[in-house]
């Protein structure tokens, strides 16, 4: 158990490690040292460390860690300053940007390196000094653990877990994989942005060009503030690695120096478009990582006004895969820019196609053809999505390319094996992990053949997947489904003029046709819509008008369940939009009343039940739900994770393997976690309408994959929410 911490060097990243650990209750004491005594003094009185010293030595007697938060080039006069002092079990950790530097530094002064852990935090300001240390520098970022192979893993426990303290994701790797990682994405930028500045610096017409400099200019060379000491060590520390990479990214530099001087336009677009989808996918990953937002909402409010929802999902995924696959040009409006939707967007720029937008939920697709997909240069990530992997498998499947689909956590945890086992029937070589799951890896395709599929469960996405693997297949797919399902698929590949046949509940198509581009204008989601239909007719005084929502004859369940249970919805102004229903909606407030949920309507609501618990939790006697067991395998155990938030909310919830009984109830204040389901958080966000206190809900961060404006929309409405991490 860590006593003791001495800290040498209380800078920025040694201040704000004990700052860290302060505020997380480390009851122990933090002894800071060094050679200056006015950065040690500022620490003792800003409250980082408990008590300051010059003497190395000393500091270190009796410390249960020793932390070197020294510039690279002063660790190994300090190692040999404090070797003999130590205590025996003394563990050694550092904070240095170079592992390889650091481990070679300390094999010359030690003979046993067996409690030593190599660490570096990936984090850091651009001011420096103790003055700048903040509490929650390292919250929600990465700390990379480098031991060797004789580091006793008690040592590294201890470490990790003081680094956990902080709030930080610890990782453990290699120091030589660490060193070329971070000599590419962090010792390479710093570099550039400082030879930048310096380049332009001795033109003659600097002055003009620093006066004139716009922001990109700012936000590129913001690093060239950094401490150049500690960034002269690294470069030295790390010098194999980085002129590695500085020689890659001179010959890059090259490339393009020619394509502008030849003027070659569709090269440097080419060259631009992969950087830009390349790095959208990087942030789309590190944005969503995090998964600890939370909603809270207070008790009270009603919903009032007149909205429109964003599009929907499942339309914008389906619009981009045909658009892409057309030939010509197709352009979307309505579309939705959620994670989700962006992701299918991204994965199909990285397949070769020239997408232009979003912008104001306008996106224009120049089609290659059944036959236009290139191979990508990456895996293919989708985020949160298992719609657009399930779709996608489909039309890989038939590539004469391999390529491989992955995913968040939570996507990486849900079963694949519903397609790849029909697709493998139709001669798909395409497999996941042991457990069936993402990432999927799929293989060169020397063909598809049609097949007959009876589904054993009705799912749109199964169904939909091999449609599109249809496409492509010798002879006719059919799928025959046990339930109706949406059948978005079949109207959008109608409406792209691919005959489709629907004869009771068998759809089929046969393989080797075109698709043409058309314009898509995707309704309102009703999944989204669901959550104020709900929250409307939960709360008292409630009077809101829901417009240009799609009303799918196959996604028109949430309505007829609602309704059976006593709300009152007037649905109006129905039209006919691109081949899909679209009506408005009004819906009031009233006393539900629990009941039966019909099998039939099950399929219908698929997406919604999330919401229609929350109903069930405010009417009047028990509701029951069977038949639901696709519930199960959506982004969570939608019946499992409700129930345990309907239960902690105060309300009586009993799961089954199919489905749910709830009794109506009053809804307490508490404390629920989503795990990550956009739909589950935006359920319960709803409850606190009828709530008698606040209720808070863990992990909402993915909320953003289908309704990035959920919060705003809400709180004009009258629901009283906020988001906080």
């Amino acid at each position: 158990m860590v006593k003791k911490i001495t800290i040498i060097g209380v800078g920025l990243i040694g201040g704000s490690f004990a700052l860290a650990l302060k505020k997380a209750g480390f009851a122990g004491r933090i002894v800071g040292a060094g050679r200056r005594i006015e950065p040690l003094k500022l620490a003792v009185e800003m409250g980082v460390v408990d008590k300051y010293t010059l003497d190395l030595s000393e500091s270190v007697k009796d410390a249960d860690l020793i932390v070197l938060a020294v510039p690279m080039g002063a660790m190994q006069t300090t190692l040999r300053a404090i070797k003999d002092y130590l205590s025996p079990t003394a563990i050694i950790t550092d904070v240095g940007s170079a592992k390889s530097s650091f481990i070679n530094d300390a094999r010359a002064v030690f003979d046993d390196l067996s409690c030593f852990v190599p660490g570096h935090p990936i984090a850091g300001r651009e001011q420096s000094g103790v003055a700048a240390s903040l509490s929650d520098l390292f919250y929600q970022r990465r700390v990379i653990l480098t031991p060797l192979a004789e580091t006793l893993e008690s040592a590294v426990s201890q470490v990790t877990e003081l680094w956990k303290m902080t709030g930080a994701t610890v990782e453990l790797m290699s120091a030589e994989h660490h060193d070329k990682a971070l000599a590419s994405t962090s010792h390479l930028p710093h570099v550039l942005a400082f030879s930048l500045v310096n380049t332009l610096a001795a033109m003659p017409d600097r002055d003009d060009i620093f006066r004139y400099a716009a922001g990109g200019f700012r936000d590129f060379t913001r690093i060239a503030s950094s401490d150049p000491v500690m960034w002269r060590d690294i470069c030295l520390a790390n010098k194999n690695a980085v002129l590695q990479t500085l020689q890659a990214f001179q010959g890059n530099l090259s490339e393009v120096q020619k394509m502008i001087a030849a003027a070659d336009s569709d090269a440097l677009l080419e060259a631009f478009q992969s950087s830009k989808q390349i790095r959208d996918q990087y942030c789309e990953q590190t944005v969503t990582e995090p998964n600890d937002s939370q909603f809270i909402v207070s008790p009270g409010g009603a919903l009032t006004g007149c909205i429109r929802v964003p599009g929907d999902k499942s339309i914008s995924h389906r619009a981009i895969m045909l658009g892409a696959l057309a030939d010509g040009i197709t352009h979307i409006s309505g579309f939705l820019e959620g994670e989700d939707s962006l992701n299918t967007l991204r994965a199909f720029q990285l397949l070769g196609v020239n997408i232009e937008g979003p912008t104001d939920g306008k996106v224009t697709i120049h089609g290659v053809g059944i036959d236009g997909l290139q191979v990508p240069k990456q895996s293919l990530y989708l985020g949160n999505s298992g719609t657009c992997m399930r779709l996608l498998a489909g039309i890989l499947a038939a590539q004469n390319f391999s390529s491989e689909l992955s995913g968040d956590e939570s996507l990486s945890g849900r079963p694949m094996i519903r397609v790849t086992k029909p697709l493998a029937q139709m001669g798909a070589n395409i497999s996941g992990t042991e457990a069936g799951t993402p990432p999927l890896k799929v293989e060169r395709s020397s063909g598809l053949q049609g097949i007959h599929y009876d589904m054993p469960m009705a799912s749109a996405q199964v169904k939909s997947c091999l449609l599109l693997a249809g496409i492509f297949a010798e002879g006719q797919t059919s799928i025959s489904e046990p339930g109706i399902t949406r059948d978005h698929t079949e109207r959008m590949l109608r409406g792209f003029g691919y005959p489709v046949k629907t004869a009771g509940n068998t759809i089929s198509l046969s393989g080797g046709g075109r698709l043409t581009a058309t314009d898509v204008d995707v309704p309102g989601d009703i999944s989204s819509a669901t959550f104020f239909l709900v929250g409307a007719s939960i709360a008292p005084d409630s009077d809101l008008v829901l417009e240009h929502v799609g009303l799918n004859p196959t996604r028109s369940g949430v309505i007829n369940i609602l309704t059976l249970m006593g709300a009152n919805l007037n649905v109006y102004n129905q039209r006919e939009v691109g081949g899909e229903t679209v009506v408005d909606i009004r819906v009031r407030s009233s006393q539900l009343h629990g009941i039966s949920i019909p099998e039939e309507l099950v399929p219908l609501a698929i997406d919604e039940f999330p919401a229609i618990f929350i109903a069930a939790a405010c009417a009047t006697g028990e509701t029951h739900l069977t038949g639901a067991e696709e519930l199960r395998v959506k982004e969570t155990d939608r019946i499992d994770v409700m129930a345990k938030g309907l239960v902690a909310l105060g309300i009586e919830a009993t799961p089954t393997p199919d489905g749910i009984s709830i009794h109506g109830g009053q809804i307490q204040a508490g404390r629920v976690d989503s795990k990550g389901d956009h739909r589950i958080a935006m359920s319960f966000a709803m409850a606190g309408l009828r709530s008698t206190g606040d209720i808070t809900i863990a992990n909402c961060a993915n909320v953003a994959t289908s309704f990035p404006d959920f919060v705003e929309l809400s709180s004009r409405c009258g629901l009283r929410i906020q988001i906080c991490s």
